[in-house]
Formats: C-alpha cells, sequence, structure tokens
C-alpha cells in the first residue's frame, strides 16, 4: 500500500497543494466518539504520514485541546510534513447570548496563540472560524485572521458552516480561501448553492462527514448500541433521532448493491471526491485500521458514471439532509 499515490489538489485561493484524503481528527480528542487511546492515535497519525496523507484537520474544542496537543507531539521534529488545519470559535462561546467571547481582534489572536501553543508550532496552515452561524463578532474573526496571516502566524484562513448566506458574508472582501462543510450521499444540499460558490470564488472546499459519522460504512444496524461517551448514543434513545437513523440505513441499504469491488465506506469517499468543488475529505480515525481503510478510497479508480447514476436515483442532486451543521 504504501506504494500507492492519491490524488494531489489545490485548496482554493490558498494555494496550498493537498492530497485529496486527508484526516479528521475529532475523535482522538476523546470527549465525544467514545473510549480512544492516544498511543493508537499517534500510530494512526503515522500511519497516515506514511501512507502519503499530508493534511491534518483538529480544533480548539476536540477534547478541550488534547486533539491539537497530539497533533503537536506528533508533528515534533518534522513540521514541514504536515498540512494543518484548526479552528476556533466554539471553544468560549457564550450559548446562552449565541455570541463567542473573541469580542476584540487581541483577544481573538491570543486564543489562536493557545492553538498555536497547543500544536507546537509557530504557524497554522488553514484557521478557520468554528463558528457556523452569522453572530455579533464574526467581523473580528476576519479582521483578526487578516492580521494573523500578515504576521506569518497563519498561511489562511477560512469557514467552517453549511449556511450560504454566511459563507457570503464571511467572504464579502473575499478573503476567504476554504470553507469545511458537511458533504455525503446522505447530504448532497450544497450542491444547490454552495459549491458553484465556491468554484466561482477560488474557495477550497475541505468536507467532512463523508461517512455521516459512520452510517454510510454499512456497519450499523437497528440494534447498534453506541459505546459509553459517544455521543450517536441520542441516535437510538432520542425517538426523532432514532427516526431519522432508521432511515438513513434504509438508503444505505439502497446503496449496497454498488458494493460490489469496492466497500460502501470506499464508494462514499469517492462520491465526495467525484465533485469537483471538493478538494479534500476528512475522514476521522482513531487507529491505523481506519486509516488504511479511508486512504484505500483514493487509489482505486473513481466512481463510473453508471455509478453515479444509481446514486442519483437514490438520493437526488442536492437532495438529502443537514446531517451536521457546523
Amino acid at each position: 500500500m504504501n506504494n500507492l499515490k492519491i490524488e494531489e489538489r489545490k485548496l482554493g485561493k490558498s494555494g496550498i497543494i493537498v492530497r485529496c484524503i486527508g484526516m479528521g481528527l475529532w475523535g482522538i480528542g476523546g470527549d465525544m466518539w467514545g473510549k480512544t487511546d492516544d498511543k493508537e492515535s499517534l500510530e494512526a497519525i503515522e500511519k497516515a504520514l506514511e501512507l502519503g496523507i499530508n493534511f491534518f484537520d483538529t480544533a480548539d474544542v476536540y477534547g478541550d485541546g488534547h486533539s491539537e496537543e497530539l497533533l503537536g507531539r506528533a508533528m515534533k521534529g518534522r513540521r514541514d510534513k504536515f498540512i494543518v488545519a484548526t479552528k476556533i470559535g466554539w471553544k468560549n462561546f457564550d450559548g446562552d447570548r449565541k455570541i463567542s467571547a473573541y469580542n476584540t481582534v487581541d483577544k481573538l489572536i491570543r486564543g489562536v496563540e493557545e492553538n498555536l501553543k497547543r500544536l507546537n508550532t509557530d504557524y497554522i496552515d488553514i484557521i478557520q472560524n468554528h463558528i457556523n452561524f452569522r453572530e455579533p463578532n464574526m467581523e473580528i474573526f476576519i479582521e483578526g485572521f487578516q492580521k494573523l496571516k500578515r504576521d506569518g502566524k497563519v498561511r489562511a484562513y477560512g469557514v467552517s458552516t453549511s449556511d450560504f448566506e454566511y459563507l457570503k458574508e464571511f467572504n464579502k472582501d473575499g478573503g476567504c480561501a476554504t470553507l469545511q462543510i458537511d458533504y455525503s450521499i446522505l447530504n448532497r444540499t450544497a450542491e444547490k448553492e454552495i459549491f458553484p460558490y465556491c468554484i466561482e470564488n477560488n474557495i477550497g472546499v475541505i468536507v467532512r462527514g463523508a461517512l455521516a459519522m459512520g452510517i454510510l460504512t454499512g456497519k450499523f444496524t437497528k440494534d447498534t448500541q453506541f459505546s459509553e461517551g459517544d455521543f450517536r448514543q441520542n441516535w437510538q434513545k432520542n425517538p426523532d433521532e432514532r427516526e431519522i437513523f432508521y432511515r438513513d440505513l434504509e438508503t444505505v441499504e439502497k446503496l449496497r448493491p454498488l458494493a460490489k469491488n469496492k466497500t460502501l465506506s470506499e464508494i462514499a469517499i469517492q462520491f465526495v471526491l467525484a465533485h469537483p468543488a471538493v478538494s479534500v475529505v476528512i475522514p476521522g480515525a482513531k487507529n491505523v485500521r481506519q486509516v488504511e481503510m479511508n486512504f484505500s478510497a483514493g487509489t482505486l479508480s473513481p466512481l463510473t458514471k453508471e455509478e453515479l447514476r444509481i446514486i442519483d436515483s437514490i438520493v437526488p442532486p442536492g437532495g438529502g439532509r443537514k446531517i451536521w451543521p457546523a
């Protein structure tokens, strides 16, 4: 597998070249996806690097900074091998007032300096506003990110949102280089307006949720019980979420005949990569096996027109539902 190559793509107006499959590091934070092991997490990052993956996405809020700290440990002595995207916003958010605590540029810059400290680096490749809706301090983020870029502490900046109006507002001066968004076979809503806008404005798209939080792996059933500490327990405990979960499982069953020479996971990741707006997909992984499974999708022949047509017949272009907004 080490000799296999995955495609390189440009990350929008940042000009940064990334391999089309990256690694999402929310899970290794250890706070919402069940039990984790730091040794396994570091081994997973090592395997990703060995395979040629160079894009790693994390956030200040993942494990209250633990995910960033682990990535910092992995990068020690070889920072040049990593393209690092991290986020800021939710860690210090006033939920009652629906406003971030970063109400001055100086506060925001101090917050990003904490990101840098946890990552044990003097620069971040892509810094992203993690707040997914228009709030009073949005201009602070833009101004702060621009200053950080001028000072060489970040190479480019972007936003994580599924809100088209918010994306346009965040890019009002043309400086937004990236958009991180939930996109999958189950959630094709970005195809309507957001992706055409990103292509027109040279905004690189970072896709999370390609596997729909594991649903599109095909491994879940109506009897699946999620482990303690895994937020997906709500899919079974909450009646409304359970109904949606079961409906998604029915869609997966319709997709299963496509999995002849490929796994459902590989098909799901390849579907995302087939859209011309997408620069990189960041499926999460907590161990070496998951990294290898995600990577394999980038080494196989792309989906055929017929396979894409079948997917369209199951979930039409622009259809599906928003699964995770931020």
